[in-house]
């Protein structure tokens, strides 16, 4: 178990944590949300013990080990992708030396019947029993494994680990942790460089790991696929809910929606009360209902609403302009590098408005197609034809690497800003979450998630009738997903989209094209029944998830519509009795004011107050009246406190 006690962190004069205190359990999935910059990252970092809190302990239990992956690193390995993915296998290596020594040892000894020789004897045999348990006679095997479901082919295992990109590497690191096997498995956004296909593996091993693991990640679909506890960070403090991804999401929002019923209840009480000392603060004898009311004021404490962002880019794409109906067109297209074919004899037709994706496995053509398409890439065999009066618009995987670091945010979007758009572009930067302050900051400052919305700025710019996204939500958090999705959705034109998303692609595009073994196949539907269709899930685990879905949504609907009927029955109730305190207001106004006509007779010596005898009469009458409406008012107003602390 790791135990986290009291833990503070600053950042720019800012609480990342304030005093927080939680357990990891042994066997815990843990989805670590929040905004960005909330202190997702920084947490993981000091469980692994890469930074210091200012304050707070954490506590590993003696023998259990961390592992981290952070989002980015920069491997530096001369090794092949075998042995430099069989360095996770060290802790082994030095206890097969130990082994050899010790065998050594034994072989020069005689004194065997020694009680160091017996010592001897049992150390021996406690090492080699750890290598076994460590799976030293299987490191290749295992190691293979792993690597073939993290996307790996045989034929790679023997390339130099320099040749291949940063995300392939990163798939080497995190092998590696996976080899490991330490106790505690960190994990911050494992996904960003995977496909599908992998994704989905990785999924599979984490569900039967035999450790705990946390994880930051901003994919829905697999937050939900293996967490069972999430821990939200927000404004400095912890909220801890036994609840995946999605079912966190529903708590969350009730919880803040109590909260908000809360404060403008304790907001209601705070000013009655205040009506009750103000009205009787001079009466004596209401003096001590009154000090106590003051009392009841001072201990109060004032109930705090989670803060909730409201920043999130906005936007739309512009109409697309017409083009014709064919929009792509291959005929027996290929391509290949150094020889080695990526595909070969695509056939594909793209029509005006149908939105397609491209999946698969990385390194089988995906983006190559879609360079091919946008025409950075010419020198293919066959025939790639872009339709009559198709505009493209192009975001490509490396985008935001692509920015002049040089350039300013404001000078990235003026230089491609034409006619009526140049006076808008603070409005444009605005949108997309850049500030008076941001947009004279220099692109190479700028954080991924930042980079990333400057280049869907940069692609409203240019009306277009093809999107083509080649892995677009790439660093953008969840909600900027969201918000991606459904512009996408009411865009107009014809889109292309690259993406291993299931949660994004969902619903988002019609038909996939497969990249798969050199070759190109259409399928017609939705990601998930892609998916089914694969045989990547099994079809009675779908069955069973449906009719468990089905189940729990019924009786998720039969709660909330008997929590909706208490809560109008509540409010009715509430209404009733906050009815009569106004009732009794009004009468009590009233009253005043007679009152305080007979007394201004009586100061003014009118001949009513001195020669007509019922005036007297009437004028006690009044105050009696008065005195028993203050009573009731009194009554009632509890009767209000009471039921709103029920």
């Amino acid at each position: 178990m790791i135990s986290i006690n009291n833990l503070s962190v600053q950042f720019t004069g800012t609480n990342l944590f304030d005093n927080v205190t939680f357990n990891i359990n042994d066997r815990d999935r843990i989805g670590l949300v929040g905004k960005n910059g909330a202190g997702k990252s920084t947490l993981l970092k000091i469980l692994c013990g890469w930074q210091e809190p200012e304050t707070g302990v954490i506590v590993i239990a003696t023998g259990q080990t961390v592992g981290y992956l952070p989002q980015e690193m920069v491997p530096d390995s001369r090794l092949t992708v075998i042995n430099e993915t069989l360095t996770a296998f060290e802790a082994i290596d030095q206890l097969e030396q130990l082994q050899e020594r010790l065998t050594a040892e034994i072989a020069e000894r005689t004194d065997y019947e020694s009680t160091d020789y017996e010592r001897l004897l049992n150390r021996h045999h406690d090492v080699t029993e750890q290598i076994s348990m460590l799976g030293g006679s299987s490191r290749r095997e295992q190691a293979e494994k792993i690597l073939l479901g993290l996307g790996f082919r045989h034929s790679d295992f023997d390339r130099p680990i320099a040749e291949f990109s940063g995300g392939w590497q990163m798939r080497v690191e995190l092998a590696k942790l996976l080899l490991r096997r330490p106790d505690f498995l960190l994990l911050d956004e494992p996904t960003n460089h995977l496909d599908i296909e992998s994704i989905q593996w990785l999924e599979n091993f984490l569900q039967t790991y035999p450790g705990a693991v946390v994880l930051v990640s901003h994919d829905r679909t697999f937050l939900d696929n293996i967490t069972t506890r999430t821990i939200e960070i927000t404004a400095g403090r912890i909220y801890d809910y036994k609840a995946s991804y999605s079912e966190y999401v529903v708590l969350m929002q009730e919880r803040r929606a109590s909260q908000m019923a809360s404060l403008t209840n304790q907001q209601r009480q705070v000013a009655q009360i205040e009506a009750f000392i103000e009205r009787f603060r001079y009466k004596a004898t209401k003096s001590k209902q009154v000090q106590s009311r003051i009392k009841m004021l001072d201990k109060m404490e004032e109930i705090q609403v989670d803060e909730v962002s409201t920043e999130s880019i906005h936007f739309q794409f512009p109409p697309a302009p017409h083009s014709g109906k064919i929009v792509v067109q291959t005929e027996h297209l290929g391509k290949a590098y150094d020889g080695k074919p990526v595909f070969d004899d695509v056939d594909l037709t793209i029509l005006k408005g149908n939105k397609v994706a491209f999946v698969g496995r990385n390194g089988e053509g995906k983006t190559t197609l879609a360079k091919i398409i946008v025409g950075d890439i010419t020198d293919q065999t066959g025939l790639c034809k872009i339709g009559h009066q198709v505009q493209i618009g192009y975001y490509a995987q490396n985008q935001a690497a692509m920015l002049d670091g040089e350039k300013t945010v404001f000078q990235t979007i003026d230089d491609i800003a034409q006619g009526d758009i140049r006076p808008k572009i603070r409005n444009i930067l605005g949108s997309f979450l850049f500030d008076a302050d941001d947009i004279e900051k220099k692109v190479k400052v700028l954080s991924g998630g930042e980079k990333a919305r400057l280049a869907l700025a940069k692609l409203l710019l240019t009306p277009s009738n093809l999107l083509v996204l080649d892995e677009p939500t790439n660093h953008l958090d969840m909600n900027s997903k969201d918000i991606l999705k459904n512009a996408l959705l009411q865009y107009d034109g014809t889109l292309i989209v690259v993406s291993h998303d299931r949660d994004f692609l969902q619903g988002l595009t019609d038909t996939l094209y497969e990249f798969r073994d050199g070759k190109v196949h259409e399928f017609k539907g939705d990601i998930f029944e892609f998916l089914d269709h694969r045989k990547i899930e099994h079809l009675k685990e779908l069955e069973v998830a449906k009719k468990t879905i089905a189940t729990n949504n019924t009786q998720t609907i039969s709660q909330n519509k008997l929590n909706y009927q208490q809560s109008k029955d509540r409010e009715r109730e509430l209404r009733k009795l906050r009815s009569v305190v106004e009732r009794i207001e009004q009468e009590i106004e009233k009253l005043e004011g007679e009152i305080a006509s007979k007394d201004a007779l009586l100061a003014a010596g009118s001949n009513e107050a001195t020669t007509n005898p019922e005036f007297y009469a009437e004028y006690q009458q009044l105050k009696e009246l008065l005195e028993q409406k203050m009573e009731a008012w009194e009554e009632a107003t509890i009767a209000v406190e009471e039921f709103g602390t029920r």
